[in-house]
């Protein structure tokens, strides 16, 4: 029980923490591919500095580490979606649709992680859907395309999640988030001529956004990523899910305060956050009995 104490506590720091991205998103000027591009090159940067990461690496066969980076290359798209949604809709929008991933991970969590589907947790998953209704209701129609974007981004990191569920085991999680961000970056990399919006030429930030970017990489994606993949022995995929609905408003709170986004505040934005948030709180108490 303690241990799973710590785990939850872990996440929800996590969350947190993951709730100032979708800012960073709105403060960076650069376009999303260049963001995710730069987040996930900076974070493969800084475990390359680790010395046990490199021992892990060669200790590993080659098969895991394909496992990984092939998660990798998916933990890419979700981010790619998920800031050019905060490109053409806000963070506030971008953030709340985080909260659809529980039902998808329901759905698909245990044919991945070949365990017993559990009825309730997909009941508990179907009541954040509603909530998310209340939140993004009456968005302006210029925001439609950044919300569908966000429902992508979703689903990608129910399919993240759960696969590093069934794959960490008791592999080193530096390790394992150097192999994933490190191939997420190749990827974009190759990908690059194509997507970039002014390809290579378009990487070099200005210090401004490399200060953000900086700050996005180790403050909110090395160490919330590390702490969730640990977090993550001791809780199933959709509890750690679930536990992310409370991004979004960590997301639209700071957001009303930095970006000005009071506009979202109305009462049916409180409505459909209760909503989430008793949802958690409920899931909390059934694992509790």
């Amino acid at each position: 029980m303690q241990a799973h104490r710590r785990a939850l506590l872990q996440i929800h720091l996590c969350v947190f923490l993951w709730g100032f991205t979708a800012i960073f998103g709105r403060l960076i000027s650069l376009p999303a591919f260049e963001i995710v591009w730069w987040r996930m090159l900076l974070v493969a940067a800084c475990l390359a500095l680790v010395p046990r990461v490199w021992r892990a690496l060669r200790a590993m066969p080659w098969q895991t580490l394909a496992i990984f980076g092939g998660i990798g290359g998916l933990l890419a798209l979700h981010w790619l979606t998920f800031y050019q949604s905060i490109k053409l809709a806000n963070a506030s929008v971008a953030a709340t649709c985080m909260a659809i991933a529980p039902a998808v991970t329901a759905l698909i969590e245990p044919s991945i992680t070949r365990t017993r589907f559990v009825t309730r947790n997909f009941v508990l998953g179907v009541l954040i859907v509603p909530g998310v209704l209340l939140v993004v209701g009456g968005i302006a129609a210029e925001m439609r395309a950044g919300f569908w974007l966000g429902v992508l981004s979703a689903g990608l990191i129910a399919v993240v999640s759960s696969l590093n569920k069934r794959y960490l085991n008791n592999e080193p999680v530096l390790a394992v988030t150097a192999i994933e961000v490190a191939a997420g970056a190749l990827l974009l990399t190759v990908a690059m001529p194509v997507f970039a919006a002014d390809g290579f030429a378009g990487l070099i930030p200005n210090r401004h956004d490399f200060l953000l970017l900086t700050v996005l990489a180790v403050g909110c994606t090395l160490l919330p990523f590390a702490l969730s993949l640990l977090a993550l022995r001791h809780l199933s995929a959709f509890t750690t899910q679930l536990a992310v609905n409370l991004e979004p408003v960590y997301t639209v709170l700071i957001a009303a305060v930095l970006l000005s986004e009071v506009q979202e505040l109305t009462g049916t934005f409180y409505l459909g956050a209760l909503v989430m948030i008793s949802t958690v709180f409920i899931h909390g108490r059934w694992l509790s009995r």
